[in-house]
């Protein structure tokens, strides 16, 4: 994917601010250079998986245990399960990936990576907003260009609850999201090492 040019105004919001010597201060900036947003499809990853999960009480607070692989308890979540897991095409994808780029392009966010997979969305972009707001909205509007093309009904869910979301502090932090997001989509999931 080609970045596109940035305006005067886009670049100066997202230079890191500095000190007397020069030196970025990353603490004092409101917002980061970028985040790292993850969407899934629902049903596609539950408790009790292989890969580990969180919850939204006690589990889902940085620093705390997650929930282990446990398989009683992931086939009592696929028991419960409303709808079958959602597993996207290749014109879902092409739709998603669209709508995701009409709405950073409508609410000036600086989009600098996606990719739409099969049961998630990874996207890198800088804006001057909370993550929690710009994820929900890219679902929110994914979700209505899908139904508008008559690609999902009414019906069915199609996002998980909730979504990922990491903070890009470092001019590097962004360069390693961008190559995970494009080309390192096999079993290590992204990770920071400074």
């Amino acid at each position: 994917m080609q970045k596109p040019a940035r305006s005067k105004g886009e670049t100066e919001t997202m230079k890191a601010k500095t000190d007397e010597y020069g030196f970025e201060i990353y603490e004092e900036n409101e917002f980061p250079l970028a985040y790292l947003i993850t969407v899934r499809t629902f049903g596609t990853w539950l408790h009790g998986d292989e890969r580990h999960s969180v919850d939204r009480c006690e589990n889902g607070i940085y620093g705390t245990p997650d929930i282990p692989p446990n398989e009683k308890l992931l086939e009592t979540m696929k028991s419960e399960l409303k709808q079958p897991a959602v597993i996207l095409n290749k014109l879902q994808r092409k739709t998603i990936e669209s709508a995701i780029k009409q709405l950073c392009e409508k609410r000036k966010y600086y989009l600098q990576a996606i990719n739409v997979r099969t049961n998630h969305v990874h996207v890198v972009v800088s804006a001057q907003a909370k993550p929690e707001r710009i994820a929900d909205a890219f679902k929110a509007f994914s979700t209505k260009k899908l139904r508008e093309e008559n690609l999902f009904s009414k019906e069915l869910q199609i996002w998980s609850r909730g979504r990922s979301r990491r903070y890009l502090w470092k001019p590097l932090h962004v360069e390693l999201a961008i190559d995970y997001v494009l080309y390192g989509q096999g079993d290590l999931p992204f990770q920071i090492k400074d």
